[in-house]
């Protein structure tokens, strides 16, 4: 008798053109990694990485801030969205709005970041590391918590800074590690090998 995997659902959420997210679809294919992209969410519409998910199959939403009153009644509609997906997890996935209350209090929130946590978090990471004269910068995957890059580290990834480095240049190489170190610790997490730091 052949063992079936278990296959773990998650949601993603993103902002532009998906190519974290698309790292996850990929991975998906396979059925030995053991997890399934059950929607992938949006703040805004007419983007790459929702065409990406469209073209894989998957569903999609879109939940715009500008559509309601408040921020409380945005995060209370993204809440009730990604609840009703059931997703054990929610990969952040270039997702570029701070989460609030409902969001996090519903859900476990992972991310990836452009830069070696707890140096240079914000918007701006590559940027800020060149302009600090780092030799090492990286990525990093972690808990979504209040803050702003502040949760609890999951996994990094060192990335050299070259002589001549500018920010895209930089930005790319980073790229490549964060999408390996997304599809590394969701493959873990949803398998049990990896446990979140609390």
């Amino acid at each position: 008798m052949v063992e079936r995997v278990q296959t773990v659902p998650v949601l993603v959420l993103l902002s532009g053109s998906g190519t974290l997210a698309q790292a996850l679809i990929d991975a998906c294919a396979d059925p030995a990694f053991g997890v399934r992209v059950a929607a992938v969410g949006a703040d805004r519409e007419g983007i790459e990485g929702l065409e990406r998910a469209a073209r894989a199959g998957i569903p999609t939403f879109v939940e715009r801030l500008a559509a309601h009153p408040d921020r409380a009644a945005w995060d209370a509609a993204l809440a009730r969205q990604i609840a009703s997906y059931e997703p054990r997890f929610v990969v952040s996935a270039g997702f570029m709005k701070i989460l609030g209350p409902q969001v996090l209090a519903g859900s476990t929130i992972i991310n990836t970041h452009p830069a070696l946590l707890p140096s240079f978090p914000g918007a701006h990471a590559v940027r800020d590391a060149l302009a600090h004269g780092v030799k090492v910068t990286g990525t990093t995957c972690h808990v979504v918590d209040s803050g702003v890059d502040t949760g609890p580290i999951i996994d990094q990834r060192a990335v050299p800074v070259h002589p001549g480095d500018d920010e895209a240049t930089l930005h790319e190489r980073i790229k490549v590690q964060e999408r390996e170190l997304l599809v590394e610790v969701v493959g873990a997490l949803a398998s049990g090998r990896l446990s979140l730091p609390t």
